[in-house]
């Protein structure tokens, strides 16, 4: 009889945030495939345990705290031993740097150019994006030691959100950009590309410590009244249903996880050809894409995209197409499954 793999994944992570929810994401549809045992080790969240509930995830909490917290680090450490697993998969720094060595595979999982200095003691690294592969080998981790599986998103079908209920007139274009409000998804580059169409109403999805300036930049601009700021927001898909364009700004991004979210909602992208996005989108035919930090050309592909429903119309169902057929979760999950298959002892 084939023995059932016993796979336990770790994260600490903030409170929000694209990472801790494709963790949530992963752990939950891993351990609903039933093909091996789970278990869940990261910090108590409000926003995430529900999730791990409804899924009925098996989860222990820890505060994977800093250098002093030495009880919580003997805790975990503890806790992983007990469980005894084949594979250990930690997610970002901490977890990564937390988790020790031990009678398992460690692997840890890269969803951005981090510092390697907490994954050289990993048996595999795995990175999300084929330049996040070449950033482990180029920084002396070992090819055979490199394994590229990108993320999924969440695939619930989900009713567009009507315009009204954003304040939105139903003949008015709604343009969506989503994201932590942070100096590298450049918000404050999108918001005068945004201020140069004539027509529109921007919808920022997303909080963090740049709202005050980007408020204040819209309020500078004129078009406070056609720039409204949503918050953190859990009803994504909703969102990109009812969009006429959606937009990725971002001077810094690991894969894009937005991207893959605008593909599977059929939502046509002008995008910044950042690492992330100018990996994954072929210009023209999944995507318009233009310069890092460039206001005009970033503009001009929003009205291009606005003002010809042909293109938007083709570059929503190839976009579509592409998640399908290279980023679905069962692709991806059946990835992860045949990847822990190979490398268990």
């Amino acid at each position: 009889m084939v023995k059932r793999l016993k796979v336990a994944t770790a994260l600490a992570g903030a409170p929000v945030g694209g990472a801790e929810t494709f963790f949530t994401r992963f752990s939950c549809q891993l351990h609903k495939t039933n093909a091996v045992d789970v278990r869940v080790f990261t910090r108590d969240n409000a926003i995430r345990q529900p999730e791990f509930d409804k899924a009925n995830a098996n989860v222990e909490h820890f505060r994977f705290g800093g250098k002093l917290d030495l009880i919580d680090h003997w805790a975990y450490r503890r806790a992983l031993k007990k469980f005894a697993p084949d594979i250990v998969l930690t997610f970002m720094n901490r977890a990564t740097q937390l988790t020790p060595k031990g009678d398992y595979q460690l692997v840890g999982r890269l969803g951005h150019y981090y510092d390697l200095k907490y994954y050289r003691h990993c048996d595999y690294c795995i990175g999300i994006t084929r330049g996040i592969c070449d950033h482990l080998i180029q920084g002396g981790i070992p090819a055979s030691r490199v394994v590229y599986i990108p993320n999924f998103v969440d695939e619930t079908v989900a009713e567009a959100a009507t315009k009204s209920s954003l304040g939105i007139k139903d003949q008015e274009p709604m343009i969506l950009a989503l994201g932590r409000l942070h100096v590298n998804k450049a918000f404050d580059v999108l918001i005068p590309a945004f201020a140069k169409l004539d027509a529109g109403v921007l919808c920022i999805a997303g909080d963090g410590p740049e709202k005050d300036a980007l408020q204040a930049q819209a309020k500078s601009l004129g078009i406070e009244d056609r720039v409204k700021f949503l918050g953190w927001r859990t009803d994504i898909n909703n969102l990109l249903r009812a969009s006429d364009l959606f937009v990725c700004s971002s001077r810094s991004e690991g894969l894009g996880s937005i991207v893959l979210e605008a593909w599977f909602n059929r939502c046509p992208m002008a995008a910044v050809a950042s690492q992330g996005p100018g990996e994954l989108i072929r210009h023209g035919d999944t995507g318009l894409l233009s310069p890092i930090d460039d206001v005009d050309e970033l503009s001009e592909n929003m009205r291009v995209i606005l003002a010809d429903q042909s293109l938007a119309q083709s570059l929503s169902v190839n976009g579509y197409n592409e998640y399908l057929q290279n980023y679905s979760r069962d692709k991806i999950i059946g990835d992860y499954l045949d990847f822990f298959n190979t490398i268990a002892v």
